[in-house]
C-alpha cells in the first residue's frame, strides 16, 4: 500500500538549484532515509513534505486515509502547557481518556478520579497509558506536570518525539531524530523503530542507526536522487560502484569529445555541409564529461603546536551542584595521544567536565593542572556564534590570514575555505544564509585553524553530514594531541577513542579501557553476572541450599563445545541469508509485502546475530 508519493518536486533559492524533477514513494512498512551533503537540500525536502514549505514545481500526495506526523529540527510548543498537556495532545479517544485520568489523580475528588478510571477501562486504553508512560520515561521528558517553558532545549526535542510516537502516525517523518538524545535512548528508539508495523522516513547522519533501521536509502547528489534498496553497508557498496561506473563513462565522453572536437577542426570554415546534429552533440557530450566524479572532501593538514610532558591533570575533582554531586573524585593524568569518550545519561555533567576543564566552571573540590604548552581547540554544543551580516571569509580571516602547513608553506583563509567546501561563490555569503551544517562546518574549520594540541569537542558530529563526518574522523586518528569527546555517534566513538570515561549514580566515573561497542558488550555479561547473583541472593534468602559457587573453567564441556561449534555454523547461515536479503531487496522487481516481510526478517536476524555473537565471545574465552 503505497503511503506518499513525490512526483517531479523541484526547488531553488535564487539562483541556487537544490533538487530538480525529484520522484520516490513510500510504501507501507518502509524504512526509507534521505543522504546527502550538507546544504544540498535535505531538511527542505522535508519540509516540503511535511506541508511547511511549498515546491517550485511538483506534488507531494499522501494516501487519504492514512496520518503522517512530522518531528521538526526546532519544535514549537505552548511554554505555558505541562509536560503532560503537551504530549497527550491528539484527538483520539484513548488520548484523551488518558489524559483525564492522569489530571484527574492531581486532584482529592474521588468520584472524579472513579470515573476517569471506568473510561479508560472502557475504552481498554491501559496498554496505550502503559506505552506512553514509557516512551516519556525512555526519553527523559522532564516530569508531567512541569510547564514546557521550564525544559531544557534538549528536552523539548525529545518532547517532541515522544508526543509524535504516542500519537501513533501512519508514516514518521523524522529530521535528525537522534539529536539531543544520550546512547540508550538512541537504542531504545531504534529497536523501537525497528518494529516491522513501523513505516518511516528520515534524515540522519547517525550510521549505526541507518544501518540497524533502515532498508531502502535515497541519496541526493548534485540535484539527482538516487535509489538503494538495502541497508547502510548496502548502500555504501553500490555507491561505489556507481562512483566507478560514473568515473568510467565520464572518462569515455572525455575522449569522444577529443575526437569530436577534432573532427570540427579540421571541417573548412568556408563549408557549409557540416552536420548539425553532430555538432549539437558535442555540446551533450561536453556536459557528461564535465561531470565532478571524484568526491570533493574537506582537507586539513595544519600544524599542531608542540606539546610538552606535563599535559593536564585531575586530582580528586568534585563538582557539585544544586545539592546533587556530578562528579565525585575524579583522578586522571592525560598522556600525549589520549583520545577518550565520555560516556553518560543527559544531565549527568558531561558538559560540565569540560567547562571546568576550560576554566568555564569552577570545581567544588580537588584541582586541575593544566601544562604551560597545551592550547585547548574547544567545539561546543552552543559555540555557533558568528558577528551580525557577517560574511563566510570574514569569519576565516579574523582568526588569520594565511595558515602554516605539514607541507612548509602557508595556505590564504580564501584556499582554506575551498578545502573545506566552501567554493569562491560562497565566500562573500552571509553566514545567516548558510544551512545548520553548513554552519557547524564553519566553525569546525574556525576550531581547527587555532592549531590546537588538546582537542575538546562537546557533540561534534551533530548535523554534519556523513562526508564531513569521514574526514573529521581521519583527522582525529591522525591527530597527535589529546581528544576529549561527548558524543552519541557510537560510530564515530567506536572509530576515535581508545577508552572511556563513564558517568555511573553517586558522581562515580568509571575508566574503561575500549571503544563504546566494547564497552557496551562488557555490559551485557556484567549484567548477565548480577542477575546470576541475585537469583543466588534469592535462593539463600528462601532458605534453600545455593549451588557452590562455580570455578573458573579451564575448558569448554563437550556440550559447550558442541554449542561453540553450532554457533558458528548459526553465524555463518544468519550472515549468508542477510545477504541474500540484501541482495533480493535491491531488486526493482520486489513488490511492497515482500520488502514488508524481508524487512522484518532482516530485523530478525540482526537481533539472533547479536544474541549468537554474544554467546560465542563467552565461549571463546575458552576454546
Amino acid at each position: 500500500m503505497n503511503y506518499l508519493s513525490v512526483e517531479e518536486v523541484s526547488k531553488r533559492y535564487g539562483e541556487k538549484v537544490l533538487f530538480e524533477n525529484i520522484t520516490f514513494g513510500i510504501s507501507k512498512g518502509q524504512k526509507v532515509a534521505l543522504v546527502a551533503r550538507n546544504g544540498t537540500g535535505k531538511s527542505s525536502l522535508m519540509r516540503i513534505i511535511a506541508g511547511l514549505d511549498t515546491a517550485d514545481a511538483g506534488s507531494v500526495v499522501f494516501r487519504s486515509e492514512i496520518t503522517p506526523g512530522f518531528l521538526e529540527q526546532d519544535p514549537q510548543f505552548d511554554h505555558s502547557k505541562t509536560v503532560l498537556e503537551t504530549v497527550f495532545t491528539g484527538d483520539s479517544p484513548e488520548i484523551q481518556a488518558v489524559k483525564d485520568y492522569q489530571n484527574a489523580l492531581k486532584t482529592n475528588d474521588e468520584e472524579r478520579i472513579q470515573e476517569a478510571f471506568e473510561k479508560v477501562d472502557r475504552l481498554n486504553a491501559w496498554d496505550f497509558e502503559v506505552r506512553a508512560k514509557q516512551i516519556i520515561d525512555k526519553l527523559n521528558t522532564g516530569s508531567l506536570h512541569q510547564p514546557v517553558g521550564e525544559l531544557s532545549g534538549g528536552q523539548v526535542k525529545r518532547l517532541a518525539l515522544a508526543h509524535l510516537l504516542i500519537s501513533e502516525p501512519d508514516l514518521l517523518i523524522l529530521d535528525e531524530p537522534t539529536n539531543h538524545l544520550d546512547l540508550s535512548m538512541i537504542e531504545w528508539l531504534e529497536e523501537y523503530l525497528s518494529q516491522s508495523s513501523v513505516t518511516l522516513f528520515m534524515v540522519t547522519h547517525d550510521r549505526y542507526f541507518l544501518d540497524r533501521v533502515c532498508n531502502e536509502i535515497l541519496e541526493l547528489d548534485e540535484g539527482i536522487l538516487h535509489k538503494y534498496k538495502g541497508n547502510y553497508a548496502y548502500f555504501l557498496e553500490k555507491r561505489d560502484a556507481r562512483m566507478q561506473n560514473l568515473a568510467a563513462e565520464t572518462e569515455k565522453n572525455k575522449n569522444l569529445l577529443r575526437k569530436e572536437m577534432e573532427w570540427l577542426r579540421r571541417q573548412p570554415k568556408a563549408r557549409g555541409t557540416k552536420s548539425k546534429a553532430r555538432i549539437d552533440a558535442v555540446g551533450d557530450i561536453a556536459q557528461k564529461a564535465s561531470r565532478k566524479v571524484n568526491e570533493e572532501r574537506p582537507e586539513f593538514d595544519t600544524i599542531m603546536q608542540r606539546l610538552g610532558s606535563k599535559i593536564l591533570e585531575l586530582h580528586n575533582v568534585v563538582k557539585a551542584f544544586d545539592g546533587k554531586t556530578l562528579i565525585n573524585g575524579l583522578d586522571h593524568k592525560f598522556q600525549a595521544g589520549e583520545k577518550i569518550g565520555i560516556v553518560g545519561p543527559n544531565g549527568a555533567g558531561k558538559s560540565t567536565l569540560l567547562k571546568m576543564i576550560l576554566g568555564e566552571e569552577n570545581v567544588s573540590g580537588g584541582k586541575i593542572v593544566t601544562g604551560d604548552t597545551v592550547v585547548f581547540g574547544y567545539y561546543g554544543q552552543s559555540g555557533i556564534h558568528f558577528k551580525k551580516e557577517e560574511r563566510v571569509i570574514e569569519a576565516v580571516t579574523r582568526i588569520a590570514e594565511f595558515i602554516p602547513t605539514k607541507k612548509g608553506h602557508d595556505i590564504s583563509a580564501a584556499d582554506l575555505l575551498e578545502r573545506f567546501l566552501f567554493p569562491k561563490n560562497m565566500h562573500y555569503q552571509l553566514i545567516e544564509k548558510l544551512s545548520g551544517g553548513e554552519k557547524r562546518r564553519l566553525y569546525l574549520l574556525q576550531v581547527l585553524m587555532k592549531n590546537p594540541n588538546f582537542l575538546i569537542l562537546d557533540e561534534p558530529t551533530n548535523d554534519l553530514d556523513i562526508l564531513t563526518l569521514n574526514v573529521l574522523e581521519n583527522y582525529l586518528a591522525e591527530f597527535k594531541g589529546c581528544v576529549f569527546i561527548v558524543s552519541h555517534d557510537r560510530y564515530f566513538m567506536d572509530k576515535i577513542v581508545d577508552s572511556l570515561f563513564v558517568f555511573q549514580p553517586g558522581g562515580r566515573i568509571r575508566n574503561f579501557p575500549g571503544n563504546y561497542s566494547q564497552y557496551r558488550q562488557a555490559r551485557i555479561a556484567e549484567n548477565r553476572l548480577e542477575k546470576k547473583k541475585d537469583k543466588e541472593k534469592q535462593t539463600q534468602s528462601l532458605g534453600q541450599n545455593p549451588k557452590k559457587p562455580e570455578q573458573p573453567k579451564k575448558k569448554l564441556s563437550y556440550k559447550e563445545q558442541r554449542e561453540y561449534q553450532q554457533l558458528e555454523k548459526d553465524i555463518e547461515r544468519l550472515e549468508k541469508e542477510k545477504s541474500e536479503l540484501t541482495e533480493m531487496m535491491s531488486t526493482s522487481s520486489t513488490d511492497a509485502e515482500k520488502l514488508q516481510k524481508a524487512g522484518k526478517r532482516m530485523g530478525e536476524i540482526v537481533a539472533l546475530l547479536e544474541e549468537k555473537e554474544m554467546r560465542w565471545l563467552e565461549l571463546a574465552e575458552f576454546v
